[in-house]
């Protein structure tokens, strides 16, 4: 692997796991899906153009690669990870914390799109306005307006839910 593939793999192996990872919701399916775009990435680099920077082109090809996998798998369910408990935490707390984290995701996972991946894309996948505006080819005000309706509809089903 040449410099520059090592120092793109590592600069954006855990962003792009962390992206795919909000998107499947599966470990084992995470890893797959980001060894696969690395992977493309690796085989197919002459195809960049540069239009975005190497991190959004990257999420671009792992949400197809995760599209295609929903595709072959018309059946899509993951695997739910075991949880170790915290050990410092106390066993109240941490039902207290699963509980909300569950309303939570259950809001999320009724709100509608763009509004659940745009969400997402920018909490769980940490990318900038600009990329998740270069993901959906809009621009980066689109990004920010719908994550800002995105939070105040998650907000409202919280509230509506008294979490």
């Amino acid at each position: 692997m040449s410099d520059t593939l090592e120092k793109m793999y590592d600069a954006c192996y855990m962003k792009v796991y962390s992206f795919v990872m909000t998107l499947a919701g599966n470990k084992d399916t995470a890893q797959e899906i980001t060894q696969e775009t690395f992977f493309r990435a690796m085989t197919s680099r002459h195809q960049f153009r540069g239009d975005s920077d190497q991190l959004s082109w990257l999420c671009a090809i792992a949400k197809n690669l995760y599209t295609d996998e929903l595709r072959r798998n018309s059946k899509h369910g993951g695997e739910i990870p075991e949880e170790v408990p915290d050990s410092e935490q106390s066993l109240e707390q941490s039902i207290t914390d699963r509980d909300q984290s569950f309303q939570i995701h259950l809001a999320l996972h009724d709100l509608g799109e763009p509004y659940k991946e745009v969400f997402e894309l920018r909490v769980f996948g940490e990318l900038s306005f600009s990329q998740i505006g270069i993901i959906f080819k809009k621009t980066e005000s689109w990004a920010r307006v719908t994550y800002h309706r995105a939070r105040m509809k998650l907000k409202e089903r919280l509230d509506q839910n008294e979490i």
